[in-house]
């Protein structure tokens, strides 16, 4: 079993400090449901319609940088989803 190790920054610790109530709630909120338990939930099988020519490009960019195409989406959607 792998144990989660908590690092301790000054910095999060005052931001923790500054937020009221709400702001804790939905912070937690959405820690959640972008992270969740990643044990217990399994990735969905999706079929999407993209342009071939925007697939090519998209898949090429990634494999220049190094990234997963598939990967890189997942984080496109999270990051995306972070800026509600």
């Amino acid at each position: 079993m792998k144990k989660t190790i908590q690092l301790y920054d000054p910095k999060k610790v005052k931001m923790g400090q500054l937020m009221d109530t709400k702001q804790i709630v939905q912070f937690l909120d959405d820690f959640r449901l972008l992270h969740g338990n990643r044990t217990q939930e399994k990735s969905k099988l999706i079929s999407l319609k993209i342009q071939p020519s925007l697939l090519n490009a998209f898949r090429f960019k990634c494999e220049q940088n190094g990234y997963k195409y598939q990967t890189q989406i997942k984080t496109l959607m999270k990051d995306w989803l972070k800026g509600f």
